[in-house]
């Protein structure tokens, strides 16, 4: 079924359906965004050359550049596309997980460890995978030297303090003039880790590369547990980024108040396939980055981050298709324009332990006509319904693991109105004003 035919539907139709869903199951995005990306004017997310909100729903590709062949490349790339995929985490330069050695056996410096030497045909290999993502849509969160976890050698840290500022900041000037025509590429410094010795060397890449790409976007990659704006220099610092294995919610929250203000991105919390995680848990730390502010998140999945044996396998796994229905979720409706319900103003009872995995996140758009809640489990929950805008309001169920929605009812506002979940798991609440167009909520995917 077309997105044009979904138009014509019904509302309650509509709702017997995944939102915007391809023949194949998965989302396909109806024009590709038009890139470079920028800040938006409120510094609130990010948006294309044509002021469209782009949602960073991003995947982690760590070892692309290195691990496979081009063939594998472009079957990861085309895969992650048609699952609605808009960003991944790549390193241009590997050290120890896939590295420093590409499949063609070049490794990115003639002189190993030499910044001042870089490899041509090494680069010309990166060029193309990076190319190939450009055209189709995706975004490039890229490392130019991931300085790798304190007390182990997976990244360039003490490369990087051997090479010293000088040739750092000519390395990043060589890279700013290699990629200046690249308009998928945001810069992404650090690799879990904090700066330290090397903030120097750090700071040098950055101001080399900018000196011939002014206005890339850059991010960062702290260690656990820290934003990256706290550990990174704010005169480039575009994209903050949250990195937690611990309260998730909570870091979130911090980060969306985070002063001066600026876009940030879960770009780091448990993976697929590693720390004992649960599907649940995978789902649960995405929705709660969308509502609790941030400009996006990533998915991460072993064996996927290391194009592991397996990893052609795990590209249908349970997380990439849940984040399917995420985004057909959000994109139809003004997910930019969420604000955290931090006060409880508008949920105001079941909102679970605000320290436990239980915490249910809610967010009202500015202008107050949709709410939306995240349940991690079963429970009911109590929204004062004067604080959504509209004479009537309708409430939907949105079901995570299917990507299926089923009408809640639709009611007169100016009560509060208590929802029970439908049956056990994770479920979505959508309470909105009941005058706003069914179309013009599928409209918004259709933007890019």
């Amino acid at each position: 079924m077309t997105i044009s035919s979904i138009r014509g539907l019904t509302f309650f139709s509509v709702l017997a359906l995944p939102l915007l869903m391809g023949a194949a199951g998965y989302l396909r995005a109806a024009e590709a965004p038009a890139l470079p990306l920028k800040v938006s004017e409120n510094r609130r997310y990010l948006v294309d050359q044509k002021g469209h909100p782009f949602l960073i729903h991003g995947d982690t590709a760590w070892s692309l550049i290195t691990a496979v062949t081009k063939e594998e490349a472009v079957r990861y790339l085309d895969d992650r596309r048609d699952k609605g995929f808009d960003a991944i985490i790549v390193n241009l330069i590997e050290h120890f997980f896939n590295g420093p050695i590409d499949r063609d056996g070049e490794g990115p410096f003639t002189t190993p460890g030499d910044f001042s030497k870089p490899n041509e045909k090494y680069f010309a290999h990166a060029d193309w995978v990076l190319k190939q993502a450009q055209e189709k849509g995706i975004v490039v969160f890229l490392f130019p030297m991931y300085l790798g976890y304190k007390g182990t050698d997976e990244g360039w840290y003490q490369e990087a303090l051997l090479n010293g500022t000088a040739k750092c900041r000519n390395y990043g000037r060589y890279l700013g003039k290699r990629y200046k025509n690249f308009t998928n590429i945001v810069w992404t410094m650090g690799g879990d880790r904090n700066p330290e010795l090397v903030e120097d060397g750090v700071d040098a890449v950055a101001a080399g590369i900018r000196e011939s790409m002014p206005d890339a976007l850059f991010s960062a990659h702290p260690a656990p547990e820290f934003a990256g704006a706290e550990k990174y220099s704010l005169h480039w610092l575009d994209i903050n980024s949250t990195y937690t294995y611990g309260i998730v919610h909570g870091q979130l929250l911090r980060d969306y108040n985070q002063k001066p203000v600026m876009p940030f991105v879960l770009m780091e919390s448990t993976y697929e396939g590693e720390h004992n995680s649960s599907p649940v848990q995978i789902r649960r730390q995405a929705y709660w980055a969308i509502l609790c502010g941030a400009a996006g998140q990533f998915l991460g999945n072993k064996p996927i981050w290391g194009f592991d044996p397996g990893w052609q396998t795990a590209l249908n796994s349970q997380g990439s298709r849940d984040m399917v229905h995420l985004r057909s979720l959000f994109e139809a409706r003004r997910w930019y324009d969420l604000i955290p319900d931090q006060q409880h103003k508008v949920v105001v009872d079941g909102l679970g332990e605000f320290r436990g995995l239980d915490f249910a996140s809610a967010a009202r758009t500015s202008d107050r006509r949709t709410l939306m809640v995240y349940i991690p489990t079963p429970r009911t929950v109590v929204v004062d319904t004067t604080q959504i805008a509209g004479a009537r309001e309708r409430a939907l169920w949105f079901d995570p693991r299917t990507g299926n929605t089923t009408s809640a009812g639709e009611f007169a506002a100016g009560e509060r109105k208590s929802f029970k979940t439908p049956s056990d798991g994770d479920w979505v609440l959508v309470v909105e004003d009941a005058a706003l167009p069914v179309a013009a909520q599928t409209q918004a995917v259709t933007k890019r």
